[in-house]
């Protein structure tokens, strides 16, 4: 059963999805696909190339025309037997380090809030879920790109906790970063995720709650593995 399943991990930012999605998939021997890269991908496409992108208080008056620029962007995933896991590449240049920088970090929900932008990506997002056996992390896995995912997962945790866990990933990374400058990078990305008009972060009605503040990584992977076992086990007993 599990190498056709469809698991949607949802969440707020920083909340640890991708290591979780990372771990699940490769227990259950399915693909991953981190779509939160797939608009890193975007952004980091749209600042090189100077696509304006609009604030939210600019959203709704831009009557900029983003389809040039989405159908000349490649956005695929290879898998590196090094890291032991799948890496952006962003028209056949591997990104995977450039998207998780603080600028990036800075514009990102910006460019999650363009509704051409969202159409485009849950269009291909919907595609690589035709043949099921995928884990996807994101805003609006489980809400939006797959409503009838074989089970939602939607991971929360203090916003204090995840900005440190930020911090020392970009430090450990060399990002000369203040704490403070963390801080009101995730608790803007909260706002913005959560009010956004295109698809909204928010939890599916049938997703499990996952609060991992004071989970370590196995614990969290252990807790969506009971999950998976459960809904074996019950679909074993109805068929």
């Amino acid at each position: 059963m599990s190498s056709r399943l469809i698991i949607a991990i949802d969440g707020y930012s920083s909340c640890g999805k991708s290591t979780v999605a990372k771990g699940l998939a490769r227990k259950l021997g399915i693909h991953y696909i981190d779509s939160g890269a797939m608009y890193r991908a975007v952004t980091l496409y749209f600042l090189e190339n100077n696509i304006p992108i609009p604030g939210p208080e600019e959203l709704q008056d831009s009557v900029y025309d983003f389809s040039d620029a989405l159908s000349k962007i490649n956005i695929t995933f290879q898998f590196n037997p090094i890291s032991d896991f799948s890496e952006v590449y962003l028209n056949g240049r591997n990104v995977e380090n450039e998207i998780r920088t603080m600028e990036i970090n800075e514009q990102v929900s910006h460019v999650s809030a363009i509704k051409s932008v969202r159409e485009h990506l849950v269009k291909l997002q919907r595609s690589a879920g035709k043949e099921g056996g995928l884990v996807m992390d994101g805003r609006d896995i489980g809400t939006t790109v797959f409503p009838n995912a074989d089970l939602k997962i939607f991971m929360k945790a203090d916003p204090m906790v995840r900005s440190e866990r930020r911090f020392k990933e970009l430090k450990a990374k060399g990002v000369d970063v203040l704490l403070e400058d963390v801080i009101q990078n995730v608790v803007g990305r909260d706002y913005e995720d959560s009010h956004r008009e295109v698809s909204p972060l928010r939890k599916a009605e049938d997703a499990i709650i996952l609060d991992n503040t004071y989970l370590t990584h196995e614990e969290q992977v252990e807790f969506v593995m009971e999950a998976v076992r459960k809904l074996a086990l019950s679909n074993s007993t109805t068929s």
